[in-house]
Parts: structure tokens; sequence; C-alpha cells
């Protein structure tokens, strides 16, 4: 019998039976319900405050607490907030959960990085706890989800912006240089490039045939940008128009079709590896997604769940799959090897039996 259990099993049990016992929502109040939470409060006579049904303190004798409809109720009687369980109006899950919605608000606000400390501060939670909370919703940690916000700002200045350290300084740079040395993988291009909307960036395409049906091969200036899969040429090609749309799509280049046979062979046989330079471009979440694939074995597999505890965002199974969904670089970044918990393919972008397909040659190698 727990602690909480034996309290109330005396208090039914004694000649001093309190009428608040037969309360239901005494149960409620023994059993920490958190979804009797904004139903009604306990108020404890002996202490002055009151709590939410699921504060965790101890348990107080029934005899010695009052109901009340709600908060107001209980501090019009005199009563003062319980500062454990969030002066009891809501659960510690709800009030991480407002805590980390403000954080995200100031974040996205902001011109200026703003500290560990000083968030955490702003929310009133320690830095420590505050991390941990905010990975846990979010699946990044608070200065990666800052750097995002920054990343949308400057794309939005730049699209405004006379100039472009105009642009750089109102999205929150300190200055040019820090900017420029991670433009590349900010916006993809140069931000020359980036305000003419790419128009000058050009991606190089070849379509090719394989096992799994036509390939479809991409290359920017940094290195391979899509790896496609399907059956209709046509439908690659709108594929790639749609994941690229400012770009100069170059096709029919002699030299660049040899890198069909580069890729192919590496799709029929993806244990030999791939020896050339991959444009990937994601969100920060994504990224570390897709690392997470990368060093999956060929032969092995994980499941969605192990691959966001791998990443330290184990609450973030879906937004995994999501990142999954959204990778364009078919067997480079292996999400094929990624299936559900107990084993079974799931889905796959360029089709389940596809993902079969080379889990199976996988296996066999």
């Amino acid at each position: 019998m727990s602690a909480k259990e034996q309290v109330r099993h005396e208090a039914l049990s004694g000649s001093a039976e309190s009428h608040q016992a037969q309360d239901p929502r005494w149960q409620a109040v023994v059993s920490c319900d958190a979804k009797a939470d904004g139903q009604f409060v306990y108020a404890v006579k002996t202490t002055g405050i009151y709590c939410a049904p699921s504060c965790p303190s101890r348990q107080p004798n029934p005899q010695n607490i009052e109901f009340y409809d709600n908060a107001e109720a209980a501090e019009q009687a005199g009563f003062r907030p319980c500062k454990r369980c969030r002066q009891g109006l809501i659960s510690l899950a709800q009030f991480h959960a407002q805590r980390v919605a403000q954080a995200c608000r100031l974040l996205e606000q902001s011109t200026e990085m703003l500290t560990l400390n000083q968030l955490s501060a702003e929310v009133g939670i320690s830095a420590y706890h505050f991390h941990r909370i905010f990975k846990a919703q979010t699946g990044v940690t608070p200065k990666e989800y800052q750097q995002a916000q920054r990343t949308r700002r400057v794309r939005e200045k730049l699209a405004d912006a006379a100039t472009v350290t105009e642009a750089v300084h109102s999205a929150g740079y300190s200055s040019d240089g820090r900017f420029y040395e991670t433009s590349g993988t900010v916006l993809g291009m140069t931000p020359q490039s980036f305000r003419a909307g790419g128009r000058d960036v050009r991606v190089w395409f070849a379509i090719g045939h394989s096992s799994l049906g036509e390939i479809l091969v991409a290359e920017s200036q940094r290195g391979i940008c899509a790896i496609l899969l399907g059956d209709d040429p046509e439908k690659l090609i709108a594929e790639l128009q749609n994941s690229f749309p400012q770009a100069e799509l170059v096709g029919s280049d002699p030299d660049f079709e040899q890198r069909i046979a580069v890729i192919v062979g590496f799709v029929e046989q993806p244990q030999i590896g791939l020896d050339l330079p991959l444009d990937i471009r994601g969100t920060a979440f994504q990224q570390r997604v897709w690392q997470a694939l990368r060093d999956i074995p060929a032969g092995t597999t994980a499941s969605y769940a192990d691959i966001a505890r791998k990443i330290g965002s184990p609450k973030s199974v879906r937004a995994v799959a999501g990142a999954c969904a959204a990778n364009l670089l078919a067997v480079a970044i292996p999400c094929h090897r990624v299936v559900k918990t107990d084993g079974n393919i799931s889905g796959y972008r360029w089709g389940v039996e596809r993902k079969r397909s080379l889990l199976a040659r996988e296996e066999k190698a």
C-alpha cells in the first residue's frame, strides 16, 4: 500500500472519518490524477496552500482540506498558491509546454542571440532543466532553434533589403564575416544569388535506368543534391523542378551523364559506398536525422524510435519520420534502412517495394 493510500485508509477507518474523504474529488487527489487538473483545486487548512489534483506534494489528511472550483475561489478564501504544482492551475507537463512555447516566441522575436542562461531566466526554469525540456519537446536545442529563426529572417530580409549587409544585420548577425562563414549552408548559394531568386544557380541533371526503375541524378556546384527514383522520367524532372524552382536546370550534358553510371552502380550495390560530395540542404533537425541515417551500416536497420533516441530527442519519432520523407538523396542518405519498431517495413518516398528490394540486396551482400 502506498503512503497516500495508507493515509486514506487510516482516515476512513478512524472514528473521525472526514466528510471530504467521501467526496469523489478526493480520489483524484489520492491518485494525483492529472486529468482532473483544471476541474477543481484543493486547499490545505494546516498549511494555507491550495494545489492542483496532480500535485506531487505530500498527501494531506482529508479532514484538513477544502475543495474549490478554481484557484480564484481558493485565493478569495485566503489560501495561497502552491509553487510545486504551478499555483494549482496546471500540471507540470502543461507548465513546461507553456514555458517552451514562451521561449520559442522569444527566440522568434529577438534579433540578438540569447544565451541559454538568459533564456532560462526569462522562462523561470534552471538552464540545465530548460535545455533538456526544450530539446525533448522541439527536437532541437535552443541554440539550433535560434539559428533556424535567424536563417528564416535573413532569407526574408534578403528579398527586401537594399543591400546584403543591411539584410545580414537586420536578421541578427553581428558581422558580415560571421554570416558569410555559413552562408552556403544557410542559403544553399551565395547571398547575391539568393537575392536574384537563385536564377544564376545551376543544377545539372541526367536520367538513367537501374533495377529499381528510372533514376534522376542532379548536382549543384556544391555536390550531388538529388537522387530520385521512380517509373516516369517526366515526373522525376517535375519533382526536381519543385525542389529547385529558381535554379537553372541543365540536362543533356555529356560530361555530367557519366555521373549516372557511378550513381547507378552505388544504388545497385550500396555497400561499395559513394565517394562524391553531397549538397545536403535541410533544417538543423533534418540534418541531425540524416547524419544518423548515414551512420546505419549497410545490411542493418533501425527504427524511427532508435533514430529519435540517437539524436537525443526520444519524443520526436514523428518528426524523424518527416525528415526521412523529406530526403532527396535516395540511398546516399539511407532512409530505406529505417523500419517500424516491430521490424515491419513502413512507407518510403519512392515506394515500399523499392525499400524492400534495397534492404534485401543489402542483407545478401
